[in-house]
């Protein structure tokens, strides 16, 4: 049966970059990555794309548009699921909205990217994006878009006309099942997402992202309201404090350590 899966990811500051390598804007309301280290994929965006490759291994007839909007896209970064083996990439890009609109404006422009797309079976997300940790994105185009949500998903397959998601928890995991189409949210719990091959890697190469402006989107009507107002971002200030622990022998030291540390209150 043929299926359509749309995934639905976000470019973001390398997350393994020492907090030392970046800086705060001079407006105080942005964080400026290094530009001698390159951007990538959302980590759990890429467990969606996983996520979208597996149900395509077993469904035939499916495909995988992936679909991002933001600003400044590295096109290097951005074509990875093209040579994970997903069929079409599609890049919006906001202007002067820039790269990181809040939850609110974003699930709009991402939802009219997706209406422009056209029909579609089931969106994929990561749960959360490493930048703010909003978690807020999927649930916004599912309201919009009037179709169910499932999140914090670790395994998802597709039936006749149903999707089947095991949802984490606490203590385990929940069998949700829930009518098509739907959007559903993946978690790291899906596993390590495959790496390109050769072959993928020089297929990709031939194949160029679908460039979109928001004229393109057909937004006539005012953005929505944003529902966020960041004032200030500041590092967090570290005090470094050094005590000697002093005693006559090794087990005196020890002992005073352990007294220090109780209290403390650290045991």
């Amino acid at each position: 049966m043929p299926v359509h899966i749309i995934v639905a990811i976000k470019q973001v500051m390398d997350p393994e970059i020492p907090p030392s390598a970046f800086t705060i804007a001079e407006n105080a309301k942005e964080v400026v990555s290094p530009s001698n280290i390159p951007p990538v994929i959302n980590g759990y965006d890429e467990q969606a794309i996983e996520a979208a490759l597996r149900i395509k291994e077993t469904v035939e007839e499916a495909t995988i548009t992936v679909v991002s909007i933001g600003s400044n896209f590295s096109l290097d970064v951005m074509k990875k699921p093209l040579s994970m083996g997903a069929d079409e990439l599609i890049l919006v890009d906001t202007g002067d909205i820039g790269n990181d609109p809040d939850s609110n404006i974003a699930a709009y422009l991402l939802t009219s990217a997706i209406r422009k797309i056209g029909s579609f079976d089931l969106i994929l997300c990561g749960r959360q994006a490493s930048d703010w940790d909003n978690a807020q994105v999927p649930v916004g185009v599912a309201s919009m878009l009037k179709v169910p949500v499932i999140t914090v998903g670790r395994k998802v397959e597709i039936t006749a006309k149903n999707v089947r998601v095991e949802r984490v928890l606490p203590n385990g995991y929940e069998l949700v099942e829930s009518n098509l189409p739907a959007v559903v949210t993946l978690s790291s719990e899906l596993g390590e997402p495959r790496y390109p091959t050769l072959r993928g890697i020089m297929a990709a190469t031939k194949k160029q992202p679908i460039l979109w402006s928001l004229n393109d989107l057909s937004i006539d009507e005012d953005l929505p309201t944003s529902n966020l107002t960041i004032n200030t971002i500041t590092t967090p200030e570290k005090q470094n404090e050094c005590t000697i622990i002093e005693g006559e022998n090794g087990q005196e030291a020890g002992k005073n350590l352990a007294l220090k540390l109780r209290e403390a209150k650290l045991i």
